[in-house]
């Protein structure tokens, strides 16, 4: 069959493990599949008249890349406002916030804030009551999962003193029982968030257009998203009536605390929806929250003595809910930081083998995201639990300092921040490792990402010193998290993740060589395209 594009290259790294015995520089595509592989010379017999060639010159060709992590639509509501992730002092943040507060309308917005910013003031609505002139004001911090609230906003939406939520949730109070303004976990940030006016759909669909070309600009090809909503699919149903989605996109929707089968029964009933690039393919779940707010579930408590309870209330409901989806054949990922959480992850999975048919579990991917600190024995525990790891090596270089005094390692203390993000640990057990952003928890730009896996510190920084540098990844492994163990940690090596005949024609182009190039000039490099089923998505105009 004559194949609609052949793509040629300097360098292809198939990453199928096949020795064909001579370089690979040509691929052909037929139908958006990949119909050949081979040599320059190979790519003249495949051409037709009607084949369109592509040729990349002295570019390096892999398995299009795959976020592992992110939250496109959840990140729409995450990033209005001003962006604070570069204020490194309190003044830096009221420097930004003052700017902010004269544009906004009706309420004062910021996002992506650092609590190392503040040093030892305590997040106080006094912070924003100083800056935001009178108005509302809701700053989300750069974890996700809190934010602080001016007393403006706490007195418009009735947010006098604590709450009861059916989750680990928190309005923090003082000794008086006064909210302070910092609100824990999405249950408690809700109360505020209701109360601010919602972009329109057009202006929200055009938000998310732009984010989706930005990320097929980065490298990317495809990402699992680790959310889901009605207006999720509203958007993408309207994205694609409009042509086609530049990446791939797999959806997994939240199961919380409070719900019961029947709630579970309508997720169930969700699997397999979607579009012609995007689909919901998964279930999400947490077990706990972040160490930076003091929500995560740890063995011991942190150094302010928090971070001792489940997101779940009574964390068996959890494992009765992991149970209902995998014996349904359904993929769950599972929100999991702390070491007592992570723990409780691996005993609900490990107990799946004596209630779910063998053919239904070993067909079924089941993940854990995010793994920040765990002792060895937790680690040894995943070697042959067929339990893929879903991490993300930025929250490790650009949060945390290899000194220790940043505020995850300084709540942690000494032993458990040495216990980093163990990525290397992870792939020497034989683990399948999924490398991504949690964007917009991070940025999304997958090539600093696969840098930093490979550094421990940020790229771009040679004077910083590494974060337990013993768990660095090899250029290869770093490639493999958003390639074929990306594949693999989705169910879909069959179909993905390796430049091989049968499989999908997705695939990225680098100006530099990812397993050869030095990291910190890899990280600084361009993307030269991708494809998605054999369609370029993004071709770089080098004649500019």
């Amino acid at each position: 069959m004559t194949p609609d594009l052949i793509v040629l290259a300097e360098t292809i790294h198939t990453l199928d493990d096949q020795d064909r015995g001579e370089p690979i520089q040509a691929v052909a595509v037929t139908d958006g599949t990949i119909t050949a592989v081979g040599s320059r010379e190979d790519a003249q017999g495949w051409r037709g008249s009607g084949t369109r060639v592509v040729d990349l010159g002295s570019a390096t060709l892999t398995p299009g890349l795959v976020d592992c992590h992110i939250h496109p639509v959840f990140g729409l509501d995450l990033t209005v406002g001003v962006d604070l992730s570069g204020a490194s002092t309190l003044d830096d943040v009221r420097s930004l916030l003052r700017s902010q507060a004269g544009n906004d309308d009706d309420w004062l917005r910021g996002w992506g804030l650092n609590p190392n910013a503040f040093g030892t003031v305590p997040m106080n609505r006094g912070v924003l009551d100083d800056v935001s002139g009178g108005k509302p004001a809701l700053i989300r911090l750069f974890d996700g999962h809190s934010a602080i609230a001016n007393s403006r906003a706490l007195e418009l939406a009735g947010v006098h003193g604590r709450h009861e939520f059916e989750q680990a949730s928190e309005v923090v109070c003082d000794a008086d029982g006064v909210p302070t303004g910092l609100l824990l976990e999405a249950a408690a940030m809700e109360l505020v968030q209701r109360h601010i006016p919602q972009e329109s759909f057009e202006r929200r669909k055009a938000r998310l257009s732009e984010l989706f070309r930005d990320f097929a600009r980065s490298g990317l090809t495809g990402g699992h998203i680790m959310d889901h909503s009605e207006e999720s699919s509203e958007l993408f149903r309207a994205l694609e009536a409009e042509g086609e989605l530049p990446l791939r996109l797999r959806s997994a929707p939240w199961c919380m605390p409070g719900t019961n089968e029947d709630d579970w029964k309508d997720l169930a009933r969700s699997i397999g929806s979607g579009g012609r690039r995007w689909s919901v393919e998964a279930i999400k779940l947490f077990v706990d929250g972040t160490v930076d707010n003091g929500t995560a579930w740890l063995h011991e408590p942190d150094l302010y003595g928090e971070s001792t309870a489940p997101f779940w209330p009574r964390p068996e409901e959890y494992s009765d809910a992991v149970h209902y989806f995998a014996a349904r054949g359904i993929p769950t990922a599972t929100h999991a930081i702390g070491d007592a959480g992570v723990s409780h992850v691996l005993d609900a999975l490990e107990s799946l083998r004596a209630t779910v048919p063998a053919d239904v579990l070993n067909r079924t991917v089941h993940r854990i995201e995010h793994i920040e600190t765990v002792p060895d024995e937790l680690v040894a525990r995943f070697k042959g639990s067929g339990v893929v790891a879903s991490m993300q090596p930025t929250h490790c270089t650009h949060y945390s300092l290899a000194d220790h005094s940043d505020n995850w390692s300084t709540r942690l203390g000494p032993a458990r921040a040495d216990r980093a993000w163990r990525c290397r640990d992870l792939r020497e057990q034989g683990v399948v490792l999924g490398i991504g952003s949690d964007w917009p928890i991070a940025p999304f730009q997958p090539l600093p990402i696969m840098a930093d896996a490979r550094l421990r510190r940020r790229s771009g920084h040679p004077e910083q010193e590494p974060i337990a540098p013993a768990q660095a990844l090899t250029a290869l492994q770093a490639l493999e998290g958003y390639t074929s163990h990306a594949a693999k940690a989705a169910g879909l090596w069959d179909v993905s993740g390796s430049i091989t005949v049968g499989k999908r024609a997705d695939f990225t182009a680098f100006e530099l060589d990812p397993l050869s190039a030095a990291p910190d000039e890899f990280a600084a490099s361009s993307v030269l395209a991708t494809f998605v089923d054999g369609d370029i998505q993004f071709l770089l105009d080098r004649t500019a």
